[in-house]
């Protein structure tokens, strides 16, 4: 193996060929550096969003009005929804593609370098236009996240900026998945069969035709509801015969796919990372692929469980009831096969394992919660309560986020050439476990007891838990400050023991077999592989 090291290392040290300055930045057509900008991009609106997140728990920390007006409120809470998943949470796992894909199936970079440059640059405007609709006339869209007619329709200027960001953002993810699919499909290293790639590429495989699919859906809903704002058309407008429960159906089409869209990357990283600590291999290989791709599937047939209340006959809330139910299976695979993965497995608590085994736990939690949520009649109790809250932030939180910091913790020291500290490590993981569900969990109880979302001002007998909300959510927020101040700038500054080409004992794959830092440039000529594992063969 050294040999093939030293080969690789003589073969592609291209380092002085890295271009310098900002130049490097802007014009850049390398997998890793468009990676990291995307991951940059990416903290930067998780910090936005968060600071409009607190906005939201100060307001609630006791009943009454203390900080803002309802209207400010509202639309403190749509930005909120918007710059988290279309800002944060896409363009960090957009980030993880870009840097580990090629390394994983041995390409040199992504198959169409410049169009890499453009979807990333794209998000900068989007992202600037929805954190400055605030200052425009009337503020901030304030219609919820998911843009419901009529609200939008009656909303100012700042609306139709925010549906230019959005399309701004569904081409920019449109151009990514391409980008992901070509270079999955054409640019595996010779050996490398689909079925022998790593779990990470092949979940980003299926994400992709997701992302495909159901974008432009997006795009049209958003657009018919310009066209209803400024050409006369009543496609969501009741007074011209148009129907709003329409532009639900066309939402949630695209929107319950985005919800799998933003999970499948995470069980990718999650699925190295559990073998990695573990010191085994993945256990049922073949059925985690099957069961990512009966999730993208039955994704497109379980969308009205979100419209329970909107009228929707017996028959078709039966239907939606028992094709969400039937999701929970292929999911329950993939957490079998993480624990039996676990299951007498040579295990060791780093970070990375920590962050996975947390989001494992979590993140089934958030399932059952959905589980419940998808009986109709208790749907129609908890509808557009903070029970429905508690549960995608234990989905989307517990799930995406924690999954991000795992992977993070586990590849930064082939990002960076160095080892991150692993008690600082540590101590963001506890920070971020104990201060999550002191935010979160109470939520549970305010929304059984009726407590409805978006609403700026509530009844006393909610307010302890509000409070305990408030304050869990204050702490969650300063660990992800400790984690960018403590831990992610000195592993970018280089500061920290330097990391070898393989410094997890367990971990499988290509990207270990190049140097720590990852040259510039790797695999300008592909690996061959033994057909029978992973390994590099010369």
């Amino acid at each position: 193996m050294s040999a093939v090291l030293d080969h690789h290392d003589h073969a592609h040290d291209h380092e002085h060929h890295a271009p310098t300055g900002w130049r490097r930045w802007v014009f850049a057509t390398n997998h890793k550096d468009i990676g990291t900008l995307y991951l940059l991009f990416a903290f930067t609106m998780l910090m936005v969003g968060g600071v409009l997140a607190m906005g939201i728990r100060a307001e609630l920390y006791q009943p009454g009005l203390q900080l803002v007006n309802p209207e400010l409120f509202n639309q403190l809470t749509t930005m909120h929804g918007l710059i988290m998943v279309f800002g944060a949470i896409m363009p960090a796992f957009v980030g993880f593609a870009n840097w580990m894909i090629p390394l994983q199936i041995g390409a040199s970079d992504m198959a169409f370098a410049r169009m890499n440059n453009f979807s990333f640059w794209l998000m900068i405007p989007a992202g600037l236009m929805l954190m400055f609709s605030f200052f425009m006339p009337g503020g901030a869209p304030a219609a919820g996240w998911t843009l419901y007619a009529p609200l939008t329709l009656q909303m100012g200027p700042s609306m139709d900026a925010g549906i230019f960001a959005m399309h701004l953002l569904g081409a920019s993810s449109i151009m990514g998945s391409i980008n992901i699919i070509v270079t999955i499909l054409n640019m595996r290293a010779p050996g490398m069969t689909l079925m022998k790639m790593p779990m990470f590429c092949w979940t980003w495989l299926i994400t992709a035709y997701l992302l495909i699919a159901v974008m432009p859906v997006l795009a049209g809903a958003i657009t018919m509801t310009l066209t209803d704002r400024h050409f006369g058309t009543s496609f969501f407008n009741p007074a011209g015969g148009g129907d709003p429960v329409m532009y639900q159906h066309i939402f949630w089409f695209f929107g319950h796919p985005e919800v799998y869209i933003m999970i499948l990357p995470a069980f990718g990283i999650v699925s190295h990372i559990i073998p990695a600590f573990s010191r085994k291999r993945l256990f049922g290989y073949a059925s985690m692929v099957y069961a990512t791709g009966s999730i993208a599937i039955l994704s497109f047939v379980v969308w009205a469980h979100h419209m329970f209340t909107t009228g929707m006959p017996v028959t078709g809330q039966l239907f939606f009831m028992y094709s969400t139910m039937l999701i929970a299976i292929p999911t329950g695979v993939k957490v079998f096969n993480w624990i039996a993965t676990m299951w007498k497995g040579s295990m060791t608590f780093e970070t990375p394992m920590l962050f996975a085994v947390g989001f494992l736990f979590v993140f089934t939690m958030g399932g059952f919660t959905g589980l419940i949520l998808s009986v109709a009649p208790i749907d129609i109790q908890l509808q557009d309560t903070y029970y429905v809250v508690a549960h995608f932030h234990y989905v989307l939180v517990a799930g995406s986020l924690y999954a991000m910091f795992a992977g993070f913790y586990y590849w930064c020291p082939k990002w960076t050439g160095v080892m991150y500290n692993e008690s600082r490590g540590k101590i963001h993981f506890w920070w971020s476990l104990i201060s999550f569900n002191i935010t979160f969990f109470p939520m549970h109880f305010l929304g059984l007891a009726g407590m409805p979302r978006r609403y700026a001002d509530y009844p006393m007998q909610f307010a302890d838990f509000n409070a305990i909300a408030s304050i869990g959510g204050l702490f969650f927020g300063l660990a992800q400050v400790y984690f960018f101040v403590f831990i992610a700038i000195p592993a970018m500054r280089g500061i920290g023991p330097k990391a070898e080409a393989s410094p997890w004992e367990g971990a499988e794959g290509l990207e270990w077999e190049v140097a720590s830092p990852a040259p510039f440039h790797t695999f300008e000529n592909p690996p061959k592989l033994n057909a029978a594992a992973n390994k590099v063969i010369g």
